[in-house]
């Protein structure tokens, strides 16, 4: 059974491009194109990994990290930030908020798929 992504993005051409990666690794992706349509997936849909872009039009991916990190249902979720913010102490503030991951932009292939293969407890078959 494919692992379900979660990916929440405002931009789509950021939101093609990943979908576009993960796709042909086999993982099922579901789009949410701001933070509350990602909370609400979360919360009513059955996903394995959720991918969080930082600048988002409402509330922004660390919001809906520690959000999704609150509820005990969800708090061991992966989640990973999928971030243009790539500034001395973005990765640091990303991960004091809860995210598991971080991920920079411009995101190559074979970064994305070894972090989201790890995260998901699977082998690096997938990275090709």
């Amino acid at each position: 059974m494919a692992a379900t992504i979660l990916y929440i993005e405002d931009n789509p051409q950021n939101m093609r491009l990943a979908r576009k990666m993960l796709h042909t690794a086999g993982y099922q992706v579901i789009e949410a194109v701001d933070g509350m349509s990602g909370l609400h997936t979360v919360m009513n849909e059955s996903v394995d990994l959720v991918l969080v872009d930082i600048n988002l039009p409402d509330i922004d991916g660390l919001q809906v990290t520690a959000q999704i990190k609150s509820m005990p249902e969800l708090a061991s979720l992966p989640v990973l930030a999928l971030t243009a913010n790539a500034m001395h102490g973005d990765r640091e503030r990303c991960l004091a908020a809860g995210c598991d991951g971080y991920i920079p932009k411009p995101v190559t292939k074979n970064e994305l798929l070894t972090m989201v293969a790890h995260f998901l407890g699977e082998s690096e078959r997938r990275v090709v």
